[in-house]
């Protein structure tokens, strides 16, 4: 089998895999631009260069994301196909981490769930917060939408500062509620809270209600194990948010090597595993 490539368009940004039998998932890329289309075939010259990979060692394309509904022509004359961008979040996940049963939680502009029962694959919902809120917040109240730079303020950030906590409202732990979880989402924030209380206050409403989103998606299922991708996925403040609500509700919160790159990796297999049959 040649080179099997999976590009996951976005809007501004596009992400770019190769699949093959012999070196599995090879050197993904991102590649920023103004538009879909300029952003697709700049990742995809720059991936075949400094791959070393030419034209012909490429058997198929696959095409994935919302930006795709731009792309209606063969990418550079190879053949194209489209991969339905749920089904390639779960085959990315499955292949990240050999899991069979889980919830992918794909953070990108907003976020959307997908459930996974071995080969069921299915969208269960989502929810209209993710990267897209974080910038917008941070460009409002700190007046700065560089995600790396919130970042790096929120390590400087105290959350009690912003949050109302459980010990704030109460001198003793509540029944499955310590007294560090979160009560009231900035409702301690005051006019004087710092850049860096705010720049964390923001980054902890996005994860945790993401988080409390995914939870409750989950009930019923006997789903424990959430598989996060996307790009919010590199934010340092996911360690502990996260780690904080698998302790709270006894799940596990997983954020495999290639988050970032899942559903493309998704896109690629989506071609393999119908050309296996």
């Amino acid at each position: 089998m040649g080179i099997v490539i999976g590009i996951d368009v976005g809007i501004s940004t596009t992400k770019i895999v190769g699949i093959n039998e012999e070196r599995g998932v090879m050197s993904p890329i991102r590649i920023k631009a103004t538009d879909p289309v300029t952003s697709l075939y700049g990742a995809f010259g720059k991936y075949l260069y400094d791959n070393n990979i030419s034209l012909a060692d490429v058997e198929q394309v696959m095409i994935t994301g919302v930006g795709s509904a731009y792309i209606d022509s063969p990418i550079y004359g190879l053949p194209t196909k489209k991969a339905e961008e749920f089904i390639a979040d779960g085959l990315g996940a499955r292949y990240e981490t050999e899991l069979d049963r889980m919830i992918v939680v794909s953070m990108g502009t907003g976020t959307s769930l997908v459930q996974c029962c071995g080969d069921d694959i299915r969208h269960i919902g989502g929810v209209g917060i993710g990267g897209g809120t974080l910038m917008g917040l941070s460009r409002i109240m700190l007046k700065s939408d560089d995600i790396k730079q919130v970042a790096t303020l929120a390590m400087q950030g105290e959350i009690k500062n912003v949050d109302v906590l459980i010990g704030d409202i109460s001198p003793n732990a509540l029944p499955g509620l310590p007294k560090n979880a979160t009560a009231s989402l900035f409702g301690n924030a005051k006019t004087n809270a710092t850049r860096e209380d705010i720049a964390l206050g923001i980054i902890t409403t996005v994860l945790q209600t993401i988080g409390s989103c995914t939870i409750l998606s989950s009930l019923g299922s006997g789903i424990k194990e959430y598989v996060l991708i996307g790009n919010l996925t590199l934010l340092p403040q996911c360690k502990d948010v996260f780690h904080a609500m698998e302790k709270l509700y006894h799940v596990h919160f997983i954020i495999p090597k290639y988050s970032e790159f899942c559903t493309a990796i998704g896109a690629a297999l989506y071609y393999i595993d119908k050309k296996r049959g």
